[in-house]
């Protein structure tokens, strides 16, 4: 899955790991020292931020472009001396422009949070008997909203465009990576649908899946401070009182709750999925024996296995059932949990409307991003599920003995699951 698309994977991805570490390291610690080098002073602190276009060309911003394309160049350039790949444009640079127009998405979420407030601050005084707002203004901001929703539709698109042909070449790699070897892997049950099915589920999974991940942590680098800064405005959360930084806290204890939540009650699930394809594949590979032997796909056979197949989906809509439950009271306790923590700030008169407006987008963001498992769990069962097909593949090329798993079934095993 991993060799066939990247160079030496485990070292590559550990040298991935290591160099962004090193990158964000050295932006966060020394950027604006480095921004002074070359001509980019620091933004100044009480600095009010730029509305519309002019929030992607800020001196900063085209410094960390030059910033973050220096340390791109780097690092491909010894991955292409070091360990050349026949896919190495795609896995190397591509993966790198679908991490910058990720990030330059997530920016045009921050632009429009910068927007809301002086936007809905006019609405709330041209609302008011002492109104000082004029039509000319409201359209100036809608026309600034205009502006960067296109800019967002743009990115968006040619985003999606680019992830699209991404992913197809990394199963296209899969995909000649197994042919290569269809004389040692044709002998494992349920091969040709791995190599077919398997593999195309499991780029249009990634795809999915790969973004999500992506643009969560993208979020999260982007919206983590504005929301930190939003906490001074937030004096106290009821019941807890007055902590530091407090929507910050609540958000992150918030999404963590939700993750563990999640995670242990959907647990089974990730095993059960697996089983499933299983029983489904041999159910239909008797099917495909039976059209050219009479011998085969005999009723009582078909009985049985169709029994396995019953069986294990009835067993999958209970484990799915109380899982939706907790899912389904965590997302709608969601949806008011951050006006549940502004109530006293609201109720004091603390904040404007634009200013709420920023701070629940802010809010929303974070909280999002970190119940990253929450939102993606089932997609992301379904993958584990592939990868462990996959696996059993990866296993016999490298003269592995098979995963429990499947070492199970081929004994027939039925009721260890």
């Amino acid at each position: 899955m991993f060799v066939s698309f990247f160079p030496r994977p485990k070292l590559f991805f550990l040298s991935v790991l290591g160099w962004t570490a090193v990158a964000v390291a050295l932006w966060y610690g020394f950027g604006e020292t480095l921004g002074s080098l070359f001509g980019v002073p620091p933004e100044l602190p009480d600095a009010e931020p730029v509305i519309g276009l002019g929030h992607f060309v800020t001196p900063q911003f085209l410094f960390f472009y030059a910033y973050y394309a220096l340390f791109t160049f780097a690092f491909a350039a010894f991955w292409f001396a070091f360990a050349p790949h026949r896919w190495q444009w795609w896995s190397i640079l591509g993966s790198a422009l679908i991490l910058f127009s990720t990030y330059y998405q997530v920016q045009v979420s921050v632009a429009i949070n910068n927007w809301r407030r002086p936007f809905f601050d006019a609405v709330q005084n041209a609302l008011s008997k002492e109104s000082t707002t004029t039509a000319a203004s409201l359209y100036g901001f809608i026309y600034d909203f205009a502006a960067i929703a296109f800019v967002y539709i743009v990115v968006f698109v040619m985003t999606r465009f680019l992830v699209s042909h991404w992913i197809f070449r990394w199963r296209t790699a899969m995909n000649d990576h197994y042919a290569e070897h269809w004389n040692r892997l044709r002998a494992i049950e349920g091969a040709a649908q791995r190599v077919q099915e398997d593999t195309m589920r499991f780029a249009s999974t990634m795809e999915g899946l790969g973004v999500s991940i992506v643009d969560s942590v993208m979020t999260l680098f982007a919206f983590l401070p504005v929301l930190f800064a939003l906490s001074s405005h937030v004096a106290e959360l009821p019941l807890v009182g007055a902590i530091p930084a407090p929507l910050f806290t609540a958000a992150i204890l918030w999404s963590l709750f939700g993750t563990l939540l999640l995670a242990v009650v959907g647990v089974k699930l990730p095993g059960l999925e697996f089983r499933n394809q299983r029983v489904e594949a041999a159910y239909r590979k008797e099917l495909v024996y039976g059209e050219d032997d009479a011998a085969r796909a005999q009723p009582p056979t078909l009985a049985e296995l169709f029994a396995n197949v019953r069986k294990n989906y009835f067993r999958l809509y209970f484990h799915y059932m109380y899982f939706n439950v907790a899912r389904s009271f965590y997302i709608q306790a969601d949806n008011i949990f951050a006006y549940l923590i502004l109530v006293p700030t609201i109720a004091a008169g603390k904040i404007t409307f634009g200013l709420l407006q920023q701070i629940l987008t802010a809010f929303g963001q974070v909280s999002n991003s970190f119940q990253y498992l929450v939102n993606s769990w089932p997609t992301i069962i379904e993958l584990i599920s592939i990868h462990k097909r996959l696996r059993a593949f990866e296993a016999t090329l490298h003269g592995e003995a098979l995963p429990e798993i499947d070492r199970r079934f081929a004994k027939g095993e039925e009721q260890a699951f």
